[in-house]
């Protein structure tokens, strides 16, 4: 007796509901207390977590329980104090105990109360699936269940009884479901006003300078922003931020500036300035200013970076805020200040020079003019078409997006000098904004574009209104010598549709980006302290609830960097902030570079500048050919990222003077590079030929027609299927665009040889991204076999024909 009181004395409290017990051991243990019948019990559970088993989120959007990964919960060994229940009752017989099991499983009133408590058929599954293998793989089980287990297989019981135990180790395995409701609090992001007080302790005025390119916006703005006390001005680029600088101080207007990887004050002895220009992700939302400058706010729509915009234009604590823009966020910045209790003056500014868009396309680089810039929206087109216009006696500067800010600057510089022979610009649409540049023409080299949609997924379209503006307005600004600026395309048949795209209106802007901060995923790892950074991040989106002024950002490549530094050990702050760094995913060293950066912080051992020249293998040399010139844009890239990351851990980086020194005899090197490109193209096809890789991974492949002959998609590698541009645009081949919702056909244009360029046919195939080292080896192959066949190439359908007739039997 003695012993049987013991052992009750060892059960844990009651958790909720009880089965109907019969038996000695089940009348002891009904005697402990407290004890309900399931639907009772379910019913209350339910009742205390209405709100949390909602799976409405993110206003409206079902709750996606995909993203909820299970924990593992090990099953029970032996234990020094035995087996409590076996000694209660008896040992189970495990396989009636697996019929008990699947007999509730298939009970529709077990997966309502299920579904009641937060348990949709997915995670009902899952549960289930954990909870029979830890019953049927435990060498004993915990005295309450093995009791009701009991009790069911002697009859004395029903398998209803299970519940309580079952969703016990539903919350085992998925830890959110108890704490649902708070998460769903931490995640609601439909006041985005009141996570700024000192903002919303002022009454602010708001202004809005609405325009076109090259209209005087920003210029009304900057000279408020000068005439004030204080001041700050946020930019989208690193470029914009500098030039602010410049003039600021140029104008004896001290002024800071301050970027993701940079920090410079005026002041000798460290003070701040009244006056900073930064990047937009850098500004204070607590310093107080006189007068604040949002440039670019259309970019508060950007799928990855619009939280910015939202955040600054909110949260700047400014009596003055002066926004700059399109026209077409005016309606949503008002909207936006109207819940915030403030009013938008609008200011509206008409362009300063007139453009026209030409009735007539370029057709032939030999119709090129002083001033003119051909707008590309890939590398590859960048190299084709600076190669073909050095190939007819011309110089031609280079711009694009990889590029550092000094080279893009000491390029523009060289295209704006009047005394240099060089006179035509080849570029991205990086030239749309942050650059002052001499244009009388832009040229559209391609009207398809690869962007990101919302989703994160990558598109190739036509490009926008928004975008056809932004890049042809950059010909004749009224600072330029060209006071008039032309638009056209390179090809006839893009001219009816680029005419199509600036007739449309820009559509209004609907909704502003927001992103979660470190503060909430950091109260959602309190909850849930087993899952990923990334699977917190994936949750926190699925369950975030926003309003309709709001969406909230894509956060595939802050996910990206967490999956990949996941398996080292950081404090979850420290890998937000690593997760955070801006760099591009596309490029394997500087990936490669972040995640020795992230193991060495967590071994404590601070990155030296020796080590990172180690890792970089500095001192470097100028390019050879392009895959030189790519790999030391991408170092450059990774100094950048140790400067970003020096300013946020300053004892981990602390050599950040010394890396800013050598990165800037990188870019000198790298300028040394660009000036010579055509050479490290010529060069790059030379070494194609003798059988090295020239052409870098990232190139994007093109689709073309040469003599007739379409090369598809499907026939060319697979790994950079998605970034595939337009055809290579070379005056005398057709080309084919792989969007279909043009609906349009391109017009063959007129042969002409002396654009092809010299050097033999797989030469020119490969610097076209036609052909690659792999396809040239599969050619030779084939072309043996067809010497070896008497000049027939064996096809699949020709052996099968050859086969049937040799058997005289069809084939089936």
């Amino acid at each position: 007796m003695y012993r049987c009181v013991w052992l009750l004395s060892r059960l844990p409290p009651c958790l909720g509901p009880s089965p109907r017990y019969a038996g000695a051991a089940s009348a002891a243990f009904r005697s402990l207390g407290g004890l309900r019948h399931p639907s009772r019990a379910a019913a209350a559970a339910s009742s205390s977590s209405s709100s949390s088993s909602s799976s409405e989120g993110n206003g409206g959007r079902a709750l996606d329980t995909s993203l909820f990964v299970p924990l593992h919960v090990q099953p029970l060994g032996p234990g020094p104090e035995g087996d409590i229940g076996a000694e209660l009752t008896q040992p189970l017989n495990k396989s009636e105990v697996l019929k008990i099991l699947n007999k509730f499983y298939k009970r529709k009133e077990m997966q309502r109360l299920g579904g009641e408590n937060g348990l949709d058929a997915r995670l009902f599954h899952q549960a289930f699936i954990s909870f029979r293998k830890y019953i049927m793989e435990s060498s004993f089980l915990s005295a309450d269940i093995h009791i009701i287990l009991n009790d069911i297989c002697c009859g004395a019981g029903h398998v209803d009884d299970l519940f309580p135990f079952f969703l016990r180790h539903a919350k085992q395995i998925f830890p959110m479901l108890d704490c649902m409701d708070d998460l769903r609090k931490i995640s609601d992001l439909r006041l985005p006003p009141n996570w700024y007080p000192e903002a919303r302790a002022i009454q602010r005025k708001i202004v809005f300078h609405a325009g076109p390119t090259n209209s005087g916006k920003t210029h009304h703005a900057i000279q408020r922003y000068l005439a004030a006390k204080s001041g700050i001005y946020c930019g989208p680029l690193k470029l914009l931020a500098h030039e602010i600088f410049q003039k600021s101080n140029d104008a004896s207007v001290p002024c800071d500036l301050v970027t993701g990887e940079e920090r410079v004050l005026v002041d000798p002895e460290g003070r701040q300035a009244t006056h900073v220009a930064c990047t937009i992700e850098m500004c204070s939302v607590t310093m107080p200013y006189e007068v604040a400058v949002i440039d670019e706010i259309q970019m508060i729509k950007d799928p990855a970076r619009g939280w910015a915009w939202t955040r600054a234009l909110l949260g700047l604590s400014a009596e003055e805020v002066h926004v700059c823009g399109e026209a077409a966020a005016i309606d949503l910045v008002t909207e936006l200040m109207y819940s915030t209790g403030e009013e938008v003056e609008v200011r509206n500014y008409k362009r300063l020079t007139p453009i026209t868009v030409l009735d007539y396309a370029l057709e032939s680089l030999d119709n090129l003019r002083p001033g003119d810039c051909i707008v590309c929206f890939n590398k590859n087109d960048i190299y084709s078409v600076s190669r073909q216009i050095e190939a007819r006696g011309l110089e031609c500067a280079v711009i694009y997006g990889s590029l550092p800010p000094g080279t893009k600057l000491t390029q523009a510089k060289k295209f704006n000098d009047p005394d240099d022979p060089c006179k035509i610009l080849v570029a991205t649409d990086a030239i749309g904004m942050g650059l002052n540049l001499s244009i009388k023409r832009i040229i559209f080299n391609s009207l398809i574009k690869p962007s990101i949609n919302e989703k994160g997924e990558k598109e190739m379209d036509a490009i926008t209104t928004s975008q056809a503006l932004q890049i042809s307005g950059r010909a004749g600004r009224f600072s330029s010598v060209f006071k008039e600026g032309e638009v056209t395309t390179m090809y006839r048949d893009d001219l009816v549709l680029l005419k199509e795209i600036l007739n449309r209106s820009v559509p209004p802007i609907e909704t502003a980006g927001l992103h979660p901060t470190a503060e909430q995923i950091e109260m959602f790892a309190y909850h849930l302290p087993d899952a990923t950074l990334s699977n917190l991040m994936d949750i926190f989106v699925s369950l975030s609830q926003v309003d309709g002024l709001y969406f909230v950002c894509n956060v595939d490549d802050f996910k990206f960097l967490a999956d990949m530094i996941q398996h080292i050990p950081l404090n979850l702050r420290v890998r937000y902030v690593f997760c955070t760094a801006p760099i591009n995913k596309k490029q394997p060293f500087v990936c490669t570079s972040l995640l020795k950066f992230a193991r060495q912080f967590s071994r404590n051992e601070p990155l030296t500048f020796d080590w990172i020249c180690r890792h970089t293998n500095w001192p470097l040399v100028p390019p050879k050919n392009i895959k030189d010139l790519v790999h030391l844009e991408a170092v450059h890239d990774v100094f950048d990222l140790y400067l970003w990351l020096s300013y946020r851990f300053m004892d981990m980086f602390p050599d950040a003077s010394l890396v800013r020194d050598i990165q800037k005899e990188l870019d000198n090197i790298i300028q040394i590079g660009v000036r010579s490109i055509t050479r490290l193209i010529r060069a790059s096809e030379a070494t194609s030929v003798s059988g090295a890789i020239a052409v870098p991974d990232d190139f994007p492949l093109q689709r073309t027609e040469v003599n007739d002959r379409m090369l598809n998609l499907e026939d060319l590698p697979a790994a950079n299927e998605d970034q595939f541009s337009s055809a290579t645009k070379v005056p005398g081949q057709k080309r084919i665009r792989r969007s279909k919702a043009l609906g349009y056909k391109p017009a063959e244009v007129q042969s002409n040889m002396k654009s092809h360029g010299q050097g033999s046919l797989a030469a020119r195939l490969v610097r076209e991204g036609l052909l690659t080292q792999e396809m040239l080896k599969q050619l030779e192959r084939e072309w043996q076999v067809h010497h070896n066949n008497n000049g027939n190439f064996p096809t699949e359908k020709r052996d099968n024909q050859n086969g049937s007739k040799g058997t005289g039997k069809k084939k089936k």
